[in-house]
This record gives C-alpha cells, sequence and structure tokens, in this order.
C-alpha cells in the first residue's frame, strides 16, 4: 500500500502506534488471543487427580479403622440385634472369640476346644456361634464386641482368607480403640511364616505384642498350652 509506512494506528487504550509497530503487534496477536480453555481443563484434571489419590491413600490407610467406626455407629444408632442372652460388655458372654482358617478346623476341633473349652471357659467359634441370617461382618464385630479376648491362630491358610483378615484387622482395631490397656488380642503361630508373607500392619502387632507359638515338642507343647489357657483366664 503506497504511504503505508507513514500510517498512524490508534490502540483501544488509546496508545498510537506506527506502521510497524501495528504490524508487530498484528503478529503477536494470534497469541494473544488464544483460548487457555484447554489449560484450565487440564490443570483443573491434574488437581482433581491428585485430591483423589490424596483422599484414597487416606481412606486405604485408615480402612479398618473407619469399617470399625461405621459398624459401631451402625449398631449405636439403629440398635443391631444381639444374640437372646447377650449381656452388658462388661460382663462379655464369651470368655474368647477364636478367628482361624476353615482348613484348620481339625487343630481347633480335635485339639483347641478339648484342651481349653470348659464349664468354665466359654469360647465362640464362627462354626458354632455365629447367628445364623446376619451378615458375616456384623456377626464378626459382635462376636468381637462380646468376648472378653480374640485368639488368632495364625496359618499360611489365614493369610489367605478375606474373611480371617477382617477379623484380625476388627480385633486389632477394637484392642486400640474400645479396650484401653487391656490386652484382649493374641496371636498363636500355628506354622513357621516368613514376615514377607504376612501383611504389614500384622508384622507391626507381632513386633510390638507378645505371640504364642505352637509346637508338637512334649515339653514346649505342654508350655504352649499353659500359656494359652492363662491368657484366656486373666482378667
Amino acid at each position: 500500500m503506497f504511504g503505508f509506512e507513514n500510517y498512524k494506528f490508534v490502540t483501544s487504550d488509546n496508545n498510537v502506534l506506527n506502521a510497524k509497530e501495528f504490524c508487530d503487534d498484528i503478529g503477536n496477536l494470534a497469541s494473544r488471543c488464544k483460548s487457555y480453555t484447554a489449560v484450565i481443563v487440564i490443570c483443573c484434571i491434574a488437581l482433581a487427580t491428585f485430591i483423589s489419590l490424596v483422599t484414597g491413600g487416606v481412606i486405604h490407610k485408615n480402612r479398618w479403622k473407619l469399617r470399625y467406626i461405621l459398624y459401631m455407629s451402625k449398631k449405636r444408632s439403629f440398635g443391631y440385634r444381639r444374640l437372646p442372652d447377650y449381656t452388658v460388655i462388661e460382663n462379655y458372654k464369651y470368655d474368647a472369640f477364636i478367628s482361624y482358617s476353615e482348613d484348620n478346623i481339625r487343630f481347633i476341633r480335635d485339639e483347641f476346644l478339648p484342651r481349653v473349652e470348659t464349664e468354665h471357659v466359654s469360647l465362640c467359634i464362627h462354626q458354632r456361634d455365629f447367628l445364623a441370617g446376619n451378615a458375616i461382618s456384623d456377626n464378626i464385630i459382635q462376636a468381637i464386641d462380646s468376648s472378653r479376648k480374640t485368639v488368632v491362630i495364625l496359618s499360611n491358610s489365614f493369610l489367605k482368607s478375606k474373611w480371617c483378615m477382617y477379623e484380625f484387622n476388627m480385633a486389632r482395631i477394637e484392642r486400640i480403640y474400645s479396650r484401653g490397656n487391656d490386652v484382649s488380642l493374641v496371636i498363636v503361630m500355628l506354622e513357621q511364616m516368613s514376615h514377607s508373607a504376612m501383611p504389614l500392619d500384622m508384622v507391626r502387632w507381632i513386633q510390638d505384642n507378645n505371640y504364642i507359638e505352637y509346637t508338637t515338642n512334649q515339653e514346649g507343647n505342654v508350655l504352649f498350652w499353659d500359656k494359652l489357657n492363662s491368657f484366656i483366664r486373666s482378667i
């Protein structure tokens, strides 16, 4: 355009530009007018993902505590049906709830019950004492709640059972948050197993608390049953 270099251009904010400045400004127009919608959306998605991961991590870390609190809140709020002869928690219906894998039923039936359960010692085992019709999770927590002690019969098959692990974790949470300083949970090491095969929460519990190791050695076996009976009968 003839004489274009002599043109003057006025912007919306009343700045005067010469032809060269105008051309430079036009060249930057595309970048100035670019939409930042995509950037905003990506940032929002990234932030939401981060918050979700953090929240999920916190929930996973405290999942057993949350399940226990949820059950106890529902029980207090809606009044779960109790066993017919359920007494107040201070008097406990059972001396001990026995948590074990189905694969170890012969040990429970042939050795454990004959040596531990007597006229004066009442044990709760799921095959015999769980209330039919109740949800398994409710039966488990009710059994723990109504027993003075919980005895975990730990074996490799126990670690593979989700309900066995549920029983251990609920008993652990009950001990931490409801029983104060009472020693209400003991682990019986029925088989030899490495810590690497156990969940971290169980390893920490074993490291911080006593456990009883089962043995078929004659002298050791006598000591084992003596320790176990002493634990169950202790107040």
